[in-house]
């Protein structure tokens, strides 16, 4: 501030990550589009979260405190899907642990407060996006407030949260007070009541989960009222909205869910809040959603407009210098070493994964950047980039290959209350054409330089199947030995509830990459991922996960077993027992989830059903299942049947997995 000659900061910006100038990092992204529009913008990172003091240290910002928890949900950073507490930090110098607190939006606000009283605060991140209104919390396993009242900040931004910021702060500065801005797409705030000018429609209008604690709205006319209708239905994504609904304003209709108290307390109002939530989700069509907590209301106002391409290569194309912080010194930040010769092409994705956040945070339309900013920041890390050897990490984003893929029409996409265009098949108006993204491949090669390109984000294989070329260009050129992709499961049961393609895909897209493997005279391999123990999962389901996994020879060395993140339609599964993708009813359809400690280990272990120190485990569990007949030496038996003191097979001619597993280290690859 003193080298800039500043008195003071205008924004100051909290954050729970090592402060990276990167635009893979959300302060980094957002204190350089407030820099661009003119405003004088610090960073507090890592804060000392046990007194205000910290806090303090770059004085009182003359607009207001923003505050995030990093790139992560800080529960989800600092534990595991089994509760236990991570030993390391990827986003902390030295990776080490401890560096933030345990709902860091939350207790950063609370501090600012302290701090400096009066000062508004304006909280986001992912952490934020993911809380905005009551959910499930898998760590304290209760539902829990939004984090709006909690954090006591002015205004919540949910989504990547450009649009929003801008005008927080250009409306701050002309003077406005904070409690004056609550009409910002992408927000949310409190309020006592809804305004007279609004009509508002009880979520039990839409959809029936029984009996509602009954909201008067003293504002309600007669001549704007919604008759009590239900959804009509021919599945889980076909919706169509009674027409009496869409006689209202949508702009000025709010859709009240049931209160925090009520889906707190009832878990078929939860799922039927949770449900209603994810229908407006589309900017095009969503309307603002209204929840009681206590005696004022969380305001969630309908999702910000998708950025054009111009928007997002404009903040892509800001001067950020790519490294971490000059006072880091020496010190390795293994989530920089990760990204730091990686290229982020495009956001969103619309693929709807019910246990996936992705969707929630940056929405289901794609934003994609154009060939020249991509092209143009791959030579920034060639020639600002120390020691970089001719080697981009990634170039993908949420998903490798939804690069510029949309829906054929706008009109329809701005209609549509689909939560996927993938599931349970492609959407005919969804256009799948590989064809730009191929194009960005071979011009990013060409680049003089660049010696080699490799994509590491998740492939969407359903879509890739689509574009033989593509998968060609991509097996050819951009594959390391090993590909990620992520068929999830093998069985209908559970697929379903994840809405992920059959794995009968999967087995299409694995012959088109062998046979382009083969063509290239290349030798490379599939890294299938895998859940265990996500809502719908049954034992029978992983046992015969498990035998798919010994007859195409995958053996996984990193398994994962079930997260249920905050707001996503899984958790909402795995806390209510019904399932939100249908409608929500007493009687509705009821999910089975593992939830128990030993059977969730019961299908890790099933996973990796060739490491000897499950097998004792498994034995028991077929035996109880009555599946002894995969017990045994044969090619059609899951593991051994037994074992000596040593641990070594008891059985004559049995295969020692443990020498095997040596011979040919896997992560899940064949």
């Amino acid at each position: 501030m003193d080298a800039l000659g500043w008195d003071c900061c205008d924004i100051i910006i909290v954050t729970g990550d090592a402060y990276i100038d990167h635009p893979s990092f959300g302060m980094a992204v957002i204190g350089r589009i407030l820099e661009a529009q003119g405003f004088r913008v610090g960073i507090i990172s890592q804060p000392d979260w046990k007194s205000a003091d910290p806090f303090r240290q770059l004085g009182k910002p003359n607009l207001f405190f923003g505050v995030t928890s990093g790139n992560m949900d800080s529960m989800v950073n600092h534990y595991t899907s089994e509760r236990r507490i991570r030993s390391d930090d990827a986003y902390t110098p030295n990776g080490v642990a401890g560096k933030r607190p345990d709902r860091a939006v939350t207790v950063y606000a609370q501090r600012c407060r302290e701090a400096f009283k009066g000062v508004p605060v304006v909280i986001g991140s992912i952490e934020a996006s993911l809380r905005r209104i009551a959910h499930y919390d898998y760590w304290s396993d209760n539902v829990r407030r939004s984090v709006l009242p909690d954090s006591k900040a002015d205004i919540l931004v949910y989504g990547n949260g450009e649009r929003q910021i801008i005008e927080i702060a250009h409306r701050l500065a002309s003077g406005e007070q904070i409690t004056a801005i609550g009409d910002i797409r992408g927000t949310a705030v409190m309020r006592r009541e809804v305004p007279p000018d609004w009509s508002e429609v009880d979520s039990s209008e839409i959809d029936t989960p029984g009996k509602l604690i009954a909201h008067p709205n003293p504002y309600a006319m007669s001549d704007v009222a919604c008759p009590t209708t239900e959804i009509e239905e021919s599945g889980a994504n076909e919706v169509t909205i009674p027409i009496s609904h869409i006689r209202l304003d949508r702009s000025k209709t709010v859709i009240r869910l049931p209160s925090f108290e009520a889906v707190k307390g009832d878990p078929v109002l939860y799922a039927h809040a949770s449900r209603l939530m994810h229908l407006e989700t589309n900017p095009g069509n969503a309307r603002a959603i209204v929840q009681k907590h206590g005696e004022r209301d969380v305001w969630i106002n309908p999702p910000a407009i998708p950025l054009t391409t111009n928007e997002i290569d404009s903040i892509f194309d800001l001067p950020y210098s790519r490294t971490p912080h000059s006072s880091y010194g020496s010190m390795h930040i293994p989530a920089y070493e990760m990204i730091k010769n990686s290229v982020n092409i495009m956001r969103g994705c619309f693929g709807g994964c019910t246990f996936c956040s992705i969707t929630e945070h940056e929405g289901r339309i794609i934003q994609s950047r154009s060939e020249n900013s991509i092209l143009t920041e791959i030579e920034n890390i060639r020639d600002k980039t120390p020691g970089f050897a001719g080697t981009i990490s990634d170039l993908g984003g949420p998903t490798a290959n939804m690069y510029r893929l949309a829906c054929k029409s706008r009109e329809i996409e701005a209609a549509c209350r689909k939560p996927s265009c993938v599931f349970p098949g492609i959407c005919k108006n969804l256009n799948t054409d590989h064809a730009p993204l191929i194009r960005l491949y071979r011009k990013a090669r060409a680049l003089p330089g660049i010696k080699r390109i490799f994509i590491a984000s998740g492939l969407r294989y359903d879509l890739a199947v689509e574009s033989p070329e593509y998968i060609e260009e991509l097996v050819t050129h951009h594959v390391g030995g090993y590909l990620k992709i992520a068929p999830e499961h093998t069985e209908d049961g559970p697929l379903n509830k994840m809405m992920k393609p059959g794995i009968g895909s999967f087995d299409r897209f694995k012959k088109m990459f062998d046979r382009y493997s083969k063509k290239a005279g290349k030798k490379q391999f599939l890294i299938p991922y895998f859940i265990a123990a996500h809502p719908g999962t049954s034992d029978e389901d992983m046992v015969n996960l498990a035998l798919w996994l010994k007859r195409n020879d995958f053996r996984p060395d990193q398994v994962q077993a079930f997260l249920p993140s905050p707001m996503s339609t899984a958790s909402a599964m795995y806390h209510s027992g019904r399932n939100p993708l249908r409608k929500i009813s007493r009687s509705s359809e009821q999910v089975f989830t593992p939830k128990r400690k030993k059977q969730r280990e019961l299908h890790k272990a099933l996973l990796r059903y060739h490491d000897p120190a499950n097998w004792p485990l498994l034995r028991d569990m077929l035996k109880k299942m009555g599946r002894s007949n995969l017990i045994g030496n044969g090619p059609d038996h899951l593991i051994p049947a037994g074992s000596d003191r040593s641990g070594r097979p008891a059985f004559k001619h049995a295969e020692n997995p443990g020498r095997r597993q040596n011979r040919r280290r896997t992560r899940g690859r064949k």
